[in-house]
């Protein structure tokens, strides 16, 4: 949302909340912000909260690479660019997490994960990761190992740590072949659209008024149905039980899942950000996780 539907001050509230309630991990990339020339605009605006506050240190810092409008792609070089520009951008010296943000069947990836390997040796990246890789291309890519031979020199690959890819209650695909792939290796899963685009905060119903949100179309074509309409009956039962929203049960459920690190969600105000931090620490039993699962199939 930073940069795209929320401006500075806006940003700013939201991280600030988020902070507040003991949240340290942020995932953003050099493509977010808005369409064309905005792509940059949310690393900006994470990087001046850093630097407005004095608290970089305390953070896990991720984005990524490939996807950005002047940067496509995961060739060498624009891999280093990009990494340059994200750092400019963050008014940092260094990503935690940097992921690929898109598989590039154009570029070998002996030559993107030596990029990789490049800026872990440079210091300004700690770990790489992928985003958005079919599982026969993750799967070369982790058995690749930890080193290339190259002419007469070894360089060192960076090994992916984590995966990022679309998986909650409405979009189960991941579990068929990219669960088992993590499991194997170690990665952490980390998901996008834990919450289906919004969807499975309960907003959208057939019926309901217009969401004013840029998804909203797309949401409502996708999910609005029958399927949807049964994961919205479990989740608003489950939440009442436990006295908190639908948003917070689609993420403790997401959590629960095998090979899960942590999902992510977006918030949009500190109102509905409260919402979605109501799913730490929410246990959910067995007969729980199991009804919410049958009604998402």
């Amino acid at each position: 949302m930073f940069g795209w539907t929320l401006d500075e001050q806006q940003t700013f509230a939201v991280l600030d909340a988020y902070r507040a309630a003991g949240g340290n991990f942020i995932d953003t990339a050099d493509s977010y912000g808005r369409r064309g020339a905005g792509a940059g605009a949310s690393e900006e605006l994470i990087g001046r909260w850093m630097a407005a506050r004095g608290n970089r240190d305390e953070l896990v810092i991720a984005t990524k690479v490939g996807m950005a409008p002047s940067r496509r792609g995961l060739a060498a070089e624009t891999i280093a660019r990009a990494c340059e520009e994200s750092l400019r951008r963050l008014g940092t010296d260094r990503i935690d997490l940097y992921y690929a943000h898109k598989d590039d069947p154009e570029t070998p990836l002996e030559e993107t994960l030596v990029a990789f390997g490049t800026l872990i040796a440079e210091g300004k990246v700690r770990y790489a990761a992928g985003s958005n890789y079919s599982p026969e291309r993750l799967e070369q890519a982790l058995d690749l190992g930890r080193y290339l031979i190259s002419g007469h020199r070894q360089a060192e690959l960076a090994g992916y740590v984590a995966l990022q890819d679309q998986y909650n209650l409405m979009e189960r695909d991941y579990e068929r072949e990219l669960a088992p792939l993590c499991e194997a290796h170690g990665l952490a899963s980390v998901p996008y659209y834990g919450l289906a685009r919004g969807f499975l905060s309960g907003k959208y119903r057939p019926g309901s008024a217009d969401v004013d949100s840029p998804r909203a179309e797309a949401v409502t074509e996708r999910y609005v149905n029958e399927r949807g309409a049964a994961v919205l009956a479990a989740l608003d039962e489950i939440a009442a039980a436990h006295g908190c929203s639908d948003a917070a049960v689609a993420l403790a459920w997401l959590a629960a899942q095998p090979t899960v690190a942590a999902p992510i969600a977006s918030a949009r105000t500190p109102a509905q950000l409260a919402e979605l931090l109501e799913f730490v620490g929410l246990d959910l039993g067995e007969d729980e996780l199991a009804r919410l699962s049958a009604a998402s199939i």
